[in-house]
């Protein structure tokens, strides 16, 4: 069986050798959308910015609600500077969550061209999609996930452990868990755009459904912030869902993929 690093190889050397990945992803096509992310680059960089000067000023609100919804209990800091650079990270992060949509629209505005050519029209449906998603699985991280676990975690004090939580581990801590949750609810979108692509079919996902359920578990032990049962399943349970659902999504393209075909073939 292939290791990861030799499937690696594999595919970037299909990609350089112009073949592509399932069917017309050639590598001038990536060039040419990389290309286009690149130029949308400094106007994200641009909004990132505007974005963290707006937010530095209530960067302690946001600590102190961050600490008043998952912990409920004070920071420490251990070092002199250590106070500033968490209200710095908290504000980068959540400037970065605030430009998602921006960031999103500059990625799909690069790759729109090679799906179009896929016969994908509705890019402003894919773009509303993937935000929606990235803040639902954000949200859902922030509101149920991340209180239960920390709660768990900190349900190991004792009487001769206290816990001492630094202001900047606690501010990676969650941030980590937040942006984590939000982008693997991205998987049916991904599923449909792989389904365009051809890289990915109905038959490929329904015959490997037992490894996408193990590695759903794997990514569930790895993302959720406890390893207990109960959290595990707050995460695993609607990433199956979703594939599910990316499943779905890649029938029916499919099925208008065949119509299309087969009426183009009638004509």
């Amino acid at each position: 069986m292939l290791s990861e690093d030799p499937l690696l190889c594999y595919i970037v050397s299909m990609i350089l050798q112009g073949k592509g990945i399932g069917v017309g992803m050639k590598r001038e096509e990536i060039f040419l959308a990389l290309a286009r992310l690149r130029k949308g680059l400094l106007q994200i960089i641009i909004v990132i910015i505007l974005c963290g000067i707006i937010i530095y000023p209530i960067s302690k609100e946001l600590l102190n609600f961050l600490c008043r919804t998952s912990l409920k209990i004070d920071l420490v800091a251990f070092s002199i500077p250590e106070a500033f650079f968490s209200l710095l990270k908290l504000t980068l992060y959540t400037s970065l969550f605030t430009s998602i949509p921006v960031i999103f629209y500059y990625i799909w505005i690069a790759f729109a061209p090679l799906f179009r050519s896929k016969g994908l029209n509705s890019g402003s449906g894919v773009l509303v999609t993937s935000i929606l998603l990235f803040y639902l699985g954000a949200f859902f991280c922030f509101f149920v996930t991340l209180p239960f676990g920390v709660q768990f975690l900190l349900g190991y004090q004792s009487a001769h452990i206290k816990p001492m939580i630094s202001a900047g581990k606690y501010v990676s801590f969650c941030t980590f868990f937040i942006f984590g949750f939000g982008l693997t609810f991205e998987l049916p979108l991904i599923l449909a755009l792989l389904s365009y692509l051809r890289v990915v079919n109905a038959a490929f996902l329904t015959r490997n459904r037992r490894y996408a359920i193990l590695l759903i578990a794997i990514l569930s032990a790895v993302i959720t912030p406890t390893p207990d049962v109960f959290n595990m399943a707050l995460m695993g349970g609607p990433l199956y869902i979703l594939f599910e659902i990316g499943m779905i999504l890649v029938k029916i393209i499919e099925r208008k993929r065949a119509k299309t075909e087969m009426s183009l073939s009638e004509g």
